[in-house]
């Protein structure tokens, strides 16, 4: 019993030390609990307790601002347009469209959760370069989705709170939709800024639909990032 009575004493003051903000707290309550073994494992538990509570407190994402969100939505927006209107220029139009994303999306973040458990497995090398080709290839392939875009209109609709960032619901209309599309773009924070980290159109995910393809490519090429980095600058070759 001694030699358990010690180490949850040894765990509790582990626990204090790391406690931080808490650590007043923590310390004015320890002595009122006794020093038997049954107060000693209530000083372990009760430390546990105060330190996953302060590490919540300091870990909480910075509160998010409704007002500024629609305020980046109106400037990404208007942003775009203007870029998607260059198109007697395509070089132009694309040299804008990869501003704007590397200016307003989570590029390395999304990059990430695009493939999945590969980039716990990916080296240090194939995963900065998936960052960098991932940029070319969005702007590649959404520039020229989009080339017939234009005269499109967002109404913005709301936005709410989701786990770390916050959603913007939006409604698009134009001379080809007969009914408003409904997008939902996340944002999320980086160094007080936002940034686009998905964009959700009817219900589904941009991110996790890029996801699944990518899954495809990378399952073929035997669990290999860099086949889909290879298959990547293959496609995006043709736009230098």
């Amino acid at each position: 019993m001694a030699i358990a009575i010690g180490g949850y004493s040894r765990l509790a003051k582990g626990f204090i030390d790391a406690a931080g903000p808490c650590r007043t707290s923590v310390d004015g309550i320890m002595p009122r609990l006794g020093r038997g073994s049954a107060g000693l494992m209530w000083q372990f538990f009760l430390t546990v307790l105060f330190v996953l509570i302060a590490n919540t407190l300091l870990a909480a994402p910075p509160p998010v601002n409704p007002t500024d969100a629609v305020a980046f939505m109106s400037r990404l927006w208007t942003n775009a347009m203007d870029a998607l209107k260059q198109k007697g220029d395509p070089v132009l139009r694309r040299t804008r469209f990869a501003e704007l994303f590397h200016e307003d999306f989570d590029g390395p973040g999304i990059a990430r959760f695009v493939v999945g458990p590969y980039w716990r497995t990916a080296s240090p090398k194939e995963q900065q370069d998936f960052i960098k080709i991932f940029e070319d290839y969005v702007v590649f392939v959404y520039t020229a989705r989009l080339g017939d875009f234009g005269g499109e209109h967002i109404d913005i609709r709301g936005t709410r709170s989701d786990g770390n960032g916050i959603i913007v619901s939006t409604a698009i209309s134009g001379p080809r939709n007969t009914s408003p599309l409904k997008v939902d773009w996340r944002l999320v924070t980086d160094n007080g800024a936002y940034k686009i980290n998905d964009i959700i159109v009817e219900g589904i995910s941009m991110g996790v639909t890029q996801r699944s393809e990518f899954a495809s490519v990378v399952q073929r090429n035997g669990g290999q990032l860099r086949g889909l980095i290879a298959l990547m600058r293959q496609k995006t070759a043709s736009a230098q």
